[in-house]
């Protein structure tokens, strides 16, 4: 599975990336490359261990791994559940949650001004919700956001239902299902 994406560098070029399943290489470019970044800024998501994420996708059918590549390079991460997940709405649909989503660090605008690249977490997200359509939940997402990243999932148009004392009162998004 493959998915070409189009993003927007800063300086406004158009360039083509593929959202593909996760592989050792992308793990290992993340660990070299992203982690010591992260930790030096003190990033929430530094400490996020992303070869476990990469095994559970190999060893679990319900888990999936992405990545977001550029020209052989991770620049977006998408860890996923699709089977054991439902809607916080009464009727409990199921829905596709999104367990862990990150960008790197050259591409978020609290390192860097400009990010490099614009709209990786958008089409991340993008890619969960019609891995959501295909696997037959209507485009329905869920996730906990990290702290800080609210207003990120409010500009989604993501429906906020408050903090979870169940996951640290991190606060839940959801996608409700795409009208026909």
């Amino acid at each position: 599975m493959s998915q070409p994406v189009q993003l927007l560098t800063s300086g406004g070029q158009t360039i083509t990336g593929q959202i593909v399943p996760m592989e050792q290489h992308h793990y290992d470019q993340v660990n070299t490359v992203w982690k010591p970044m992260l930790m030096a800024t003190e990033q929430p998501d530094a400490g996020w261990i992303w070869d476990y994420k990469l095994r559970q996708s190999q060893q679990e059918e319900r888990y999936e791994a992405y990545v977001l590549d550029v020209d052989g390079f991770p620049q977006g991460l998408l860890f996923i559940e699709t089977q054991w997940h439902r809607s916080h709405w009464s009727q409990r649909w199921p829905l596709v949650y999104v367990e862990a989503i990150a960008t790197a660090p050259w591409n978020r605008s609290d390192i860097e001004q400009p990010p490099w690249l614009k709209r990786v977490g958008t089409l991340l997200l993008l890619f969960a919700r019609q891995r959501s359509i295909d696997l037959g939940y209507g485009g329905r997402v869920g996730l906990h956001s990290l702290p800080g990243a609210e207003g990120f999932y409010q500009r989604q148009k993501m429906l906020e239902h408050g903090p979870d004392p169940e996951k640290d009162d991190l606060v839940y998004f959801e996608y409700n299902a795409i009208s026909a």
